[in-house]
């Protein structure tokens, strides 16, 4: 065997004709020279490693094969109902369609408040029906479809105040997981294009320590889907003005979840999601002072930079780069940006967990570490776990285990310090 220690600026051969000259060979080694050997036979391992792990993201991103490339749409008419509106661009150049977004998404960062502000539903509803699977696949998978045949579950419905064309979607839905005991509660975001089961046995974990959960559906997904698609695909795509649409209607949802859970007495809430439903959690927790935990599973800084450079994205960005680039695209995304709300999220406290995987193709651990930074900075009380793993890797064996782990064991806890915080500020 041949090693080169580029560090160390020197060659190692180990002879490997014979056992008795190997060992001999072996042998004569310094001691420094066995330090290099085990730095390099380590990095060689970590190359391997994650050229492995690259490999497996690539083919678990490969499994959907009905992504549609959709030409990219300015989509001005998804903002005629949004609040800090100046006017309304009925006809316009492509040009004026621009400056027309960027502008609004200047004023919407700065009146953020305005922006994601709503009126509390009236017609908050529980309902009790089959549990469906609602797969994003070509091809459903037999098994989760029998797996969930003739059971039933609750289901949180109400009238989202963000209305779209599609009345599917205006219904929002949330599976209900009641704990037997305690007033703590979280609502919870799976990733984009997930299915109806997803997320769901975290859910039960945290009924265990004694946490309710709201498994909220987000925009366009599941029971929420349009019937012409197959996938999510109107949460996040080409059109700039609805993938806005669709993320501020996923906000005022989660904040409308939180109503629903304080008119049935829980006194601390919280907030967990998982890559898309992470942006959508970051935003909620920076704009309602009442989430006091909140746990975000993937962490990136703008919109933009995701759909870019994101591995399950590449089919948004061909139907993108022909028209925009990606520094013009993060002004029309900033409005949906983690990055543009960190001086709201430090207003009120919070405890904060932060999960990205060091291999991660989709939220790039570049843009997670940013994050961290952001944390820092702004002396926010926050934990940060870095799994070996990636995007995709992170909902399998074994490293959804200590995913669930690090979730479910934070999340415990404070709520947990966050009662006693609580109990000791009560005393005289």
């Amino acid at each position: 065997m041949h090693f080169y220690g580029a560090r160390l600026g020197k060659s190692i051969t180990i002879a490997c004709a014979t056992k008795a000259k190997q060992s001999r060979t072996v042998a004569s080694l310094h001691r420094a020279d066995y330090s290099t050997l085990r730095l390099l036979c380590s990095e060689c391992m970590r190359s391997l490693y994650a050229r492995w792990m690259y490999d497996w993201e690539t083919r678990l991103t490969s499994v959907d094969n009905n992504r549609v490339v959709r030409p990219m749409e300015w989509g001005i008419e998804w903002t005629r109902e949004w609040p800090c509106r100046n006017g309304f661009l009925p006809l316009q150049t492509d040009e004026q369609a621009e400056h027309y977004l960027r502008e609004y998404n200047s004023r919407a960062v700065a009146a953020s408040d305005e922006f994601f502000s709503y009126a509390t539903p009236s017609d908050f509803r529980l309902e009790t029906r089959e549990v469906q699977v609602f797969s994003t696949r070509d091809v459903p998978d037999p098994v989760l479809e029998n797996k969930v045949r003739g059971t039933h579950a609750e289901f949180l419905r109400f009238t989202s105040p963000v209305r779209s064309p599609y009345a599917e979607n205006n219904l929002a839905n949330a599976r209900w997981f009641p704990a037997a005991k305690g007033k703590s509660a979280v609502v919870l975001l799976p990733q984009w294009n997930s299915d109806a089961l997803s997320h769901n046995t975290l859910c039960r974990i945290l009924n265990r320590l004694g946490i309710s959960v709201l498994r909220l559906s987000m925009p366009y997904h599941d029971i929420r889907r349009p019937a012409e698609l197959r996938r999510a695909d109107y949460a996040v795509s080409a059109n700039i003005g609805r993938t806005l649409d669709a993320t501020r209607q996923g906000v005022l949802d989660i904040r409308c979840c939180l109503d629903w859970l304080e008119q049935e007495g829980h006194e601390k809430l919280g907030i967990v999601g998982t890559s898309l439903g992470s942006c959508y959690a970051f935003i909620a927790a920076a704009h309602d002072r009442r989430i006091q935990v909140a746990a975000f599973n993937h962490a990136s800084t703008y919109f933009a930079d995701v759909v870019w450079h994101g591995q399950s994205t590449r089919h948004i960005r061909e139907g993108l780069e022909p028209h925009i680039d990606l520094e013009r695209l993060r002004s029309l995304w900033t409005a949906i940006s983690p990055m543009s709300y960190f001086e709201q999220f430090a207003r009120w406290p919070k405890r904060s967990l932060v999960i990205y995987a060091k291999y991660d193709m989709t939220f790039l651990p570049e843009f997670s570490r940013q994050v961290v930074e952001q944390f820092q900075r702004h002396k926010l009380d926050h934990k940060v776990a870095v799994l070996p793993c990636g995007h995709y890797s992170i909902g399998e064996t074994p490293y959804k285990y200590l995913d669930g782990w690090h979730l479910a064991s934070f999340l415990g806890k404070a709520f947990k310090q966050s009662a006693l915080s609580n109990q000791h500020s009560a005393k005289p």
